[in-house]
């Protein structure tokens, strides 16, 4: 008995005022989004690197493509485990986690020997990350009362979109005077700053249950994701040579995982054991709103990709000028995000994600229209109009998805958007990399030039892309705003 006395105790010290609280709580907050945008930044610092990769390591793009695939595929094996985590562990010890592999994962990449270290750096690194932004997520859903979720959701979704989209010009910036290592050098001390504050200032703010781990839904999850994302990427590599196994294989295999994996939840969650709670997927605005990410996440990802590869390889700018051409698109996404999220309070998703889905299908036309000698400008205005359209959909969809779900399902729902997002943008750059490489491919084949050839089969993956972005604007029409406030609908 001894030990509840201690904790009643230690409780009562810990709880002395509601201001003492809400400090405690702003400041967990901010620490997670502040790790997290390291954190997140990471994932796309890799594209403006690719080429310089290739020439150093000296790789194919389809391998080097695997510096972000891998990252990828390893956030979507871990993300459904860690809806698991945040149930089972405290907030503190969840954060030590993620920071340490983290910065683990950034260290073995600094100092990677050759092409395989990095790969294995990557993983490590993106163990971390997978476990970071499920973790703010749920606490900000625990943390923060209902009427002002709306604007940290606008912070966190300043988070999710900027850093991804300022990666590429951070890349550049450091690419243009030093080599690729510091890419991962002056990350180090930023995530290790975090880590030791974390550690000495992180408070814990949730309260664990005991639930316990199904060890065969997570083999199930990480072949399934796993071969499902791996078969994707294949498809670029066949395009290019006779592959050793065709990608068709792990593709089917990773479907058919994908289905057992789900029946397994479908029965587990009868006793509250699942790994992944599916019930999310019977609120149909979560379902729809997850849709349209995984088909946002495509679109972004495959433009991050292939605008780098277009620009220095078809236009000839250096990785500087090519940082530097994405940076405004980034920086109005920061800017728009928090305005975003106060308009959705006042007038529900419908006025900025129509409008928003609208502009991603006219960007991606446009992009199809390119030629060798496309002016600059024209293509700085498609990707600021892009990113205005993506900051309009971003902080609704994450709001409306997790706000219609009741509070017992919002670390699952968190777990589900985070899994749909990373196999969506592993999906989204295999996708779009393999119809460049297939029609590029045949271009050459029949005489084209390599610029004339890399045009082709860029202007063929827009197009795909338009054809895909048109299902987000069908989406956009039946988003609601939820009719119980978020957390007031407690129907168990």
């Amino acid at each position: 008995m001894t030990t509840d006395a201690q904790t009643v105790a230690n409780a009562e010290q810990d709880i002395p005022t509601v201001e003492d609280r809400s400090a405690r709580n702003k400041l967990v907050i901010g620490l997670l989004l502040v790790s997290a945008f390291v954190v997140i930044l990471n994932e796309t610092i890799m594209g403006v690197a690719l080429p310089h990769l290739m020439a150093d390591l000296n790789i194919t793009a389809s391998a080097a493509q695997w510096l972000t695939t891998a990252f990828m595929l390893t956030m979507a094996v871990v993300i459904p485990i860690t809806g698991y985590l945040l149930q089972r562990l405290n907030t503190r010890p969840v954060f030590i986690l993620a920071m340490s592999l983290f910065s683990a994962g950034t260290l073995i990449s600094a100092l990677a020997p050759g092409f395989a270290e990095l790969v294995l750096g990557r993983i490590v690194q993106a163990s971390g990350t997978a476990i970071m932004m499920p973790l703010l997520m749920t606490t900000v859903m625990t943390l923060v009362p209902p009427e002002s979720r709306g604007r940290t959701m606008g912070n966190i979704s300043v988070v999710i979109s900027v850093a991804p989209a300022i990666g590429p010009t951070i890349s550049g910036l450091i690419l243009s005077t030093l080599e690729w290592r510091w890419l991962f050098l002056l990350v180090l001390p930023i995530a290790l700053c975090a880590l030791a504050l974390g550690a000495s200032r992180m408070r814990n703010v949730t309260t664990p249950t005991t639930a316990p781990i199904d060890i065969l839904s997570i083999i199930l999850s990480a072949i399934g994701f796993g071969g499902f994302v791996y078969g994707l990427s294949g498809l670029g590599e066949a395009a290019l040579h006779q592959p050793v196994l065709s990608p068709w294989f792990p593709l089917l295999i990773g479907g058919v995982v994908i289905a057992v994996f789900v029946l397994r939840q479908l029965r587990l969650q009868r006793q509250d054991r699942a790994l992944l709670d599916l019930r999310t997927l019977t609120t149909k605005t979560f379902t729809i709103a997850m849709v349209m990410m995984a088909i946002l996440m495509m679109s972004m990802f495959g433009v991050f990709i292939l605008l780098p590869i277009y620009l220095q390889n078809v236009l000839g700018l250096s990785t500087l000028q090519t940082g530097l051409l994405l940076l405004p698109g980034g920086l109005i996404m920061g800017l728009c995000a928090p305005r975003v999220g106060h308009l959705f309070d006042k007038y529900g998703p419908a006025p900025l994600i129509i409008p928003g889905a609208i502009m991603l299908s006219v960007v991606m036309g446009g992009l199809t229209l390119i030629q060798q000698d496309t002016p600059v400008w024209m293509l700085l205005i498609a990707h600021i109009v892009l990113s205005i359209g993506l900051a309009l959909m971003f902080t609704p969809l994450f709001t409306v998805s997790l706000g219609s779900l009741p509070p017992n399902l919002y670390s699952h729902g968190s777990a589900m958007l985070g899994a749909t997002q990373q196999v969506a943008g592993a999906a989204g750059t295999a996708l779009f990399v393999a119809i460049m490489t297939l029609r590029a491919t045949s271009l050459s084949a029949g005489g084209a030039g390599v610029a004339a050839a890399t045009t082709g089969g860029i202007k063929a993956a827009f197009l795909c892309g338009m054809i895909i972005s048109l299902g987000a604007i069908a989406a956009a029409l039946f988003i609601r705003k939820p009719e119980h406030g978020p957390g007031t609908g407690h129907h168990h």
